[in-house]
């Protein structure tokens, strides 16, 4: 059990070879919320060691992430601590140096097989029907075999002695206690040929190093925890907690891809959410608070977090879901705040999902304010602004002519409906939007209509849009001028029975 009052050190210890994904970032943020909420620390180590594989693109997204869903670190690259330097590949020597030892010991020994004669093994034992796994040929070499392979040239690894009888048991956090046959383990590399760690010994190390109290990482590393477990013994050092978390699936319980939606923390900050929305979201992917409460700010996860409500079943990735929760949050923003969000997405380029390239850039803040009311409700999505405001911003509006017409109206009808718009837009002051409904209710009796019938065409001619915010409140933030040149470009339209161009 953890207690609140015990601090944790935690870490985040991602690999730099592709943007990091959810199931990452939740990890993350678990550990995040851990550390926040027992006064502990949170540190972010980059284990860099595999260099084939290595993306500098990816390392600045882990950063990204983090910084984009406020997940501040107390030690790690750049920010630096007292563990430095929190890059494996920084801490190489060390690695060595302990795989030497282990060597010297007797826990571990030098192997000289090379990847042709493995890939053979294997292929026999596959024929036989048996488990493929290496032979543990290795421990039976000399060391003057071994110097000779290394002067011709050979990879030599160096490898952990597995006992060839007995269990290795843990007590995992989430899964209880969990026991693995050492039979069913063969000696594996924590030294490879190119003088870099294997993350089993890697990150061993590191966690002793920086006195990392709890590992939270994802279920698909318990079935390697026995060889941790193994390191540790070999060192004589006291393992962490650990605290493995279930796999996160699609709605359709399937591996979590792209056709359930995006796959990392920095698509869905392009798509437009909002970071504390998908903060939300993620903390509870495998963990409850113990009732039905969704939304809650990242002050309540914090407090209600516990590692003892980890669920033991696979997380369900909802993207629905997600997207109803972001239009909770963007409604319970204020309008300084969402003015704040949904500037940079407006600014974009049109084709990236901006506002059309004829609207000058920076946009009007003070008229975005006065306008983000109007569809503060409306809004699910950030990038939905582009299109939702777009007639605020534009010049003109072009709208079909078989839009204009309302319920049960014909083209006649709505030309004769909106000629007389037009006429009362030219006079009405003021420009008001209690006034503007007054007058334009007046003007639906008047010419023996239903409101709804008059209102919809203005609507459609001032907007260029079938579903716009309250008409009055749009008209009086489009303003008397451009309200009369929409509505002679409706009638216009209605004329000429084509879209103008």
């Amino acid at each position: 059990m953890t207690s609140s009052t015990t601090p944790v050190r935690v870490r985040y210890a991602p690999s730099p070879t592709g943007i990091p994904h959810i199931g990452n970032i939740r990890t993350a943020l678990f550990c995040w919320v851990l550390a926040r909420q027992t006064g502990g620390q949170f540190i972010v180590r980059i284990e860099d060691t595999d260099r084939a594989r290595y993306d500098n693109s990816a390392e600045k997204a882990i950063f990204e992430s983090l910084d984009w869903l406020g997940l501040d670190y107390d030690e790690g690259p750049i920010k630096g601590g007292p563990h430095a330097p929190y890059t494996q590949s920084e801490r190489q020597q060390k690695y060595v140096e302990a795989a030497l030892s282990l060597v010297e010991s007797g826990h571990a020994y030098f192997d000289d097989t090379t990847p042709e004669q493995l890939d053979a093994l294997r292929e026999r034992q596959r024929a036989a029907k048996q488990p493929p796994r290496y032979d543990g040929r290795g421990r039976h070499r000399s060391p003057g075999e071994i110097e000779e392979s290394r002067k011709a040239g050979l990879p030599i690894t160096v490898r952990l002695k597995v006992a060839e009888f007995g269990s290795v048991s843990f007590q995992d956090t989430v899964r209880g206690k969990v026991t693995f046959d050492l039979k069913e383990i063969d000696d594996f590399v924590i030294l490879k040929s190119d003088q870099m760690p294997t993350y089993h010994l890697a990150h061993v190390l590191d966690d002793h190093a920086m006195g990392i109290t709890h590992v939270i990482r994802g279920d698909e590393w318990i079935s390697s925890t026995p060889r941790h477990l193994m390191i540790h013994q070999a060192f004589g050092i006291e393992p962490p907690i650990y605290v493995h978390v279930p796999l996160i699936l699609g709605k359709d319980r399937s591996k979590l891809s792209k056709r359930h939606g995006a796959t990392s923390a920095l698509e869905y900050r392009d798509r437009g959410f909002m970071q504390d929305a998908v903060f939300n979201f993620i903390s509870l992917l495998g963990w409850s608070p113990g009732d039905d409460t969704e939304i809650m700010n990242r002050d309540e996860i914090v407090k209600r977090f516990s590692i003892d409500r980890i669920n033991d079943s696979p997380a369900i990735f909802d993207s629905e879901k997600l997207e109803w929760m972001n239009g909770v949050y963007i409604r319970n923003t204020s309008k300084e705040h969402l003015v704040e969000a949904v500037l940079p997405f407006l600014e974009r380029p049109e084709s990236e999902g901006g506002l059309p390239d004829s609207v000058v850039r920076p946009i009007d803040r003070a008229y975005l304010e006065r306008v983000i009311p109007l569809v503060h409700e409306r809004l699910k999505l950030l990038t939905e602004a582009s299109e939702t405001l777009d007639f605020f911003f534009v010049d003109s509006v072009n709208p079909k002519a078989e839009e204009l017409p309302g319920r049960n109206m014909d083209a006649e009808m709505t030309s004769s409906a909106l000629a007389s718009a037009l006429e009362l837009c030219k006079t009405v002051t003021p420009f008001e939007p209690q006034h503007l409904e007054s007058e334009y209710r007046a003007l639906a009796e008047k010419m023996e209509m239903k409101p709804g019938q008059l209102f919809s065409p203005v609507r459609v001619a001032t907007t260029g849009k079938v579903f716009a915010p309250p008409l009055f409140e749009t008209m009086a933030a489009i303003g008397q001028d451009r309200c009369i040149e929409r509505l002679e470009n409706a009638v216009e339209i209605l004329r000429s029975g084509a879209t103008a161009p």
